[in-house]
């Protein structure tokens, strides 16, 4: 930390400077490109109450893509699950075989349910 005394060191001449780069750098900081609002997929429509579907289809679709990425954790962990109860001593092999499978099913339905309901919307 710089001291009092210190501080009076330093000449008029370095305090001047670093004022005068600190103003001259600011505005550039502060005054950076923000980025434009993306149109929604579908694009922008002729109305507002257009673009407000298009935006609400583009919600929809993030929403059933999230809801896939549960179902392949929830699977990946319950296949973890089955894993660690061989090694206990509870489960067998076969279970992890009928796990696996029951889950990739599962999974490709509901990839199967999500693209067909975004296509009807």
């Amino acid at each position: 930390m710089l001291s009092l005394k210190r501080l009076s060191t330093l000449g008029a001449r370095a305090r001047t400077q670093a004022v005068l780069a600190s103003a001259a750098l600011l505005p550039a900081i502060s005054q950076a490109a923000l980025p434009q609002a993306q149109a929604p997929s579908r694009g922008e429509g002729s109305t507002w109450l257009e673009t407000l579907k298009n935006y609400g289809f583009d919600l929809i679709s993030l929403f059933a893509l999230a809801i896939c990425a549960f179902c392949l954790i929830v699977v990946a962990a319950h296949g973890i699950t089955v894993y660690h109860e061989i090694h206990v001593g509870k489960k067998t092999w076969k279970d992890l075989g009928v796990t696996i499978t029951v889950g990739v099913v599962l999974i490709g339905l509901v990839i199967f349910i999500v693209t067909k309901a975004t296509g009807i919307m």
